[in-house]
Order: structure tokens, then C-alpha cells, then sequence
């Protein structure tokens, strides 16, 4: 497979549309790939409507219905959760696995979540490898690999990121890279993303502006969306010259928090591509 573009589906959160209409908007876009996000239960704006994220208690078919009637695939599935507390990670990550195998998606993406202040610094380690040790049991059996991203205390940082993706020795535990979290957590996002190739199965091509880099690098460790690929601070052709010399293939996820930027990033992205002599594949 090569280098593909798809579309996180926060980028229409903006404008409080259902996931329908969200996979609908992507796919007039020119995306052939999405990331839905989902989540437990029931939540009072996503019944109405108005917000995006799938439940996971609906039948998996549904969103699988959706995606095929605009004629786009997930390229995963959007399913963070603590994995240092155990009582809600394990069902969350459990239940995303089998809707992802069902819906296609080969990939989970996850990440630590906030750290609870009960926990010592080693204890934390200990709870995410019995998390992970037990969630991986189900991923290992619908071949759905767990892709932890950099996004809070422990994985802003790539040797903390790489811990955290070594708990447990398995082919299924993998990286979720996300540039602009790793550059707002004072990361080198060029270093961190080559270091962490042998374990990379998907990306979040997350650019981030000017203006946010000067307010917030450093003192966060990340960000819902960015900006659009191409008007901030991630130099995309080094990022994919990076996965080329690596002969790296899969998802750049684009995460950004409206339509124009989803466009944008499209055609930026897609000129990154074709400058690098491949063929474009973020649209038809």
C-alpha cells in the first residue's frame, strides 16, 4: 500500500454535523479514507445529530453502510482512552477492536490519557501493561493493531511514546505518530518520527499555525486539531521524504477543525506527493 490521505473526522465538529453528514462532507471533499471517532454509550448531541462521533453501541454495520453509500473506507478508528484505568480502557479498546475489524479499519489509535494522581511514576507503567496486555489479546485476534499516540505527560516525549508502545511484545502494538502534538510537546517532530519507524503504522498529519506555536509550545502536550497542512509549522515534504527513504506505507490522517482546512490540507498534501514522483491518492 502506499503513502494514503485520509480525513480525522474532527474536522467537522466545527459546524456540529452527524457522522453522516461528516462522511458525506469528506467524501465531496475528495477524501477516500476517513477516521471516525467513536464512543460508549449514548450521548445526547450525537443522538440529535450534531456532533460526529459514532457510538460503539450501535451496530457496526451502520457506520460500514454509511462509509460504503459515499464510497470512502476508515482508515482507523479514533478511540482514546485511559489506558491507566483499566475499568474503562479495557471494554472501551475492546469494543472499538471489533468495530474496527468490522468496519475495515486495521488500526485503533489510543494514547495514555490524563495520569491519575494515585499512581507513582513506575505504578503507571505496571496498570497500561496490564491494560494493554489485556486489550491486545482481542487485537491480536481480529488482527486490529493498538497505535498509541503522543498526546499527554508520559508519550509527549518520544522516549516516553516508545516505552509505552514496548509494554507488551506484540506485532499489534504500535505508533499513531501525530506531528503537531509531538512539536507542541517541545518534540523535534522530524527525530521523533524517525525514531519511531520500526513501530509507525499510522499518522496524524497535523500541522500546527504559527500563533499557537508561539502561545503553547512547550507548555502542552497537544491538541485536538491544527491548522491546515501547509500554513503552519511541519514541513511536509521533509515528513514524507522521512516515510520514503523508509519505505514506510499507510494513512497520513489529516487533523484539522474545519472543511476549508480539510480542502487544503488535500491539495497541499496531494502536491507534496506528486513533487516526491508518486502518484497523488488523496483523491479520485
Amino acid at each position: 500500500m502506499p503513502i494514503e490521505l485520509a480525513l480525522n473526522m474532527e474536522f467537522i465538529r466545527s459546524e456540529d454535523k452527524s457522522f453522516s453528514e461528516g462522511v458525506q462532507r469528506a467524501a465531496e471533499l475528495g477524501y477516500r479514507f476517513v477516521e471516525p471517532m467513536v464512543h460508549d454509550g449514548r450521548v445526547l448531541l450525537s443522538e440529535a445529530g450534531y456532533f460526529h462521533s459514532f457510538s460503539m453501541d450501535d451496530d457496526p454495520h451502520e457506520m460500514k453502510d454509511i462509509l460504503d453509500a459515499w464510497g470512502v473506507s476508515a482508515s482507523s478508528l479514533s478511540a482514546h482512552s485511559p489506558l491507566m484505568r483499566p475499568e474503562i480502557s479495557v471494554p472501551y479498546l475492546e469494543k472499538a477492536v471489533r468495530l474496527a475489524a468490522a468496519v475495515g479499519a486495521g488500526v485503533v489509535n489510543t494514547d495514555e490519557g490524563i495520569r491519575p494522581p494515585w499512581l507513582d511514576d513506575e505504578e503507571c507503567f505496571h496498570v497500561m501493561r496490564y491494560t494493554l496486555k489485556k486489550v491486545l489479546q482481542v487485537a491480536e485476534r481480529y488482527q486490529v493493531a493498538i497505535a498509541i499516540e503522543p498526546h499527554q505527560s508520559i508519550t509527549k516525549r518520544t522516549e516516553g511514546l516508545l516505552r509505552v508502545a514496548t509494554l507488551v511484545k506484540s506485532d499489534f502494538l504500535r505508533i499513531n505518530y501525530d506531528t503537531g502534538n509531538a512539536f507542541l510537546g517541545g518534540e523535534d517532530p522530524y527525530s521523533g518520527l524517525a525514531a519511531v519507524l520500526p513501530l509507525l503504522v499510522h499518522i496524524h498529519a497535523k500541522d500546527i499555525s504559527i500563533r499557537q506555536a508561539e502561545n503553547e509550545r512547550g507548555k502542552v502536550t497537544g491538541t485536538p486539531v491544527g491548522c491546515a497542512c501547509g500554513e503552519g509549522v511541519i514541513d511536509w515534504g521533509r515528513v514524507v521524504a522521512i516515510l520514503r527513504k523508509a519505505n514506510w506505507s499507510g494513512f497520513l490522517s489529516v487533523e484539522c477543525g474545519t472543511s476549508q482546512q480539510a480542502l487544503d490540507s488535500l491539495s497541499h498534501l496531494d502536491a507534496v506527493l506528486s513533487r516526491q514522483s508518486v502518484r497523488p491518492v488523496g483523491q479520485h
